[in-house]
């Protein structure tokens, strides 16, 4: 294929999705960087990316938002002409946490929109899109890497909605392996553990003693960069017969110890 393949990374301004964006980069791919911020916010990131040779496309868009959502796919579009890769990185926590006892509808509802409903139809307009290129474009050849979390499957009673998002993000990957299956687009979840990012900067004192105590077979924090490299891997294409898989970043956290 004469263009280069494009990546479109939502939350990537900083932190994983920035780790991210900087491993396709490497891997020769020009960017869309989808995140909340203002576009100056970006200027060091950006030039980060484009030393390593790729063209950035920085798309201020909030992925809870329908309408935000298509203006997102129709920049890139506009910029780009194609898309070859989505990764639904884009995530927040609890603005508070608080015991399922005492949390509230309005958290529930703010983390499902932004976590689940919002990755959930964005990958629905980008697969309808990928699959406009697979029949038009010889050699055509697309993927979609869903960024979840230890807690799809780690109950958290003082973050409850959070984990629930997590959890159905995980269900969604699934959904999606299995539809896309047979047209030969591959779907991966990509599930980290603790990762050192301003979202766990609140509590590192906690987690500093617990992988000092054993909390992960590999007694360190994960860097965002293990999660850039992760992704690189599935989008090179090195688990190419491994779609709907989970792939843990979790340095063995998970893994059953008695």
């Amino acid at each position: 294929m004469g263009k280069k393949q494009v990546a479109l990374i939502t939350g990537a301004a900083r932190g994983i999705g920035f780790e991210i964006a900087r491993s396709l980069a490497k891997e020769g791919y020009n960017l869309a960087i989808d995140d909340i911020c203002e576009v100056a916010a970006f200027e060091e990131g950006r030039q980060v990316l484009e030393d390593l040779g790729a063209e950035v496309a920085y798309c201020k868009a909030d992925i809870s938002d329908g309408q935000a959502r298509d203006r997102l796919l129709q920049e890139v579009k506009k910029t780009y002409g194609r898309l070859d890769v989505l990764v639904n990185n884009a995530g927040v926590a609890p603005l508070e946490r608080k015991d399922i006892l005492e949390a509230t509808e309005e958290s529930f509802e703010r983390l499902i929109r932004i976590n689940l409903q919002g990755p959930y139809f964005l990958t629905q307009l980008a697969a309808r899109w990928m699959l406009e290129q697979k029949r038009s474009e010889e050699g055509f050849s697309g993927c979609i890497i869903f960024i979840t979390s230890v807690s799809a499957s780690a109950a958290s009673p003082e973050r409850g909605e959070y984990c629930i998002s997590k959890a159905g993000l995980s269900m969604a990957s699934r959904l999606w392996a299995v539809r896309l299956g047979e047209l030969d687009i591959p779907v991966y979840e990509v599930r980290p553990g603790i990762i050192r990012t301003d979202m766990t900067a609140g509590v590192k004192d906690k987690y500093d003693k617990l992988f000092r105590e054993g909390l992960a077979l590999q007694r360190r924090w994960g860097e965002p960069e293990d999660v850039g490299r992760a992704v690189a891997a599935l989008v090179r294409g090195d688990l190419g017969y491994s779609t709907g898989q989970i792939i843990m970043v979790e340095g063995g956290m998970t893994v059953g110890r008695f």
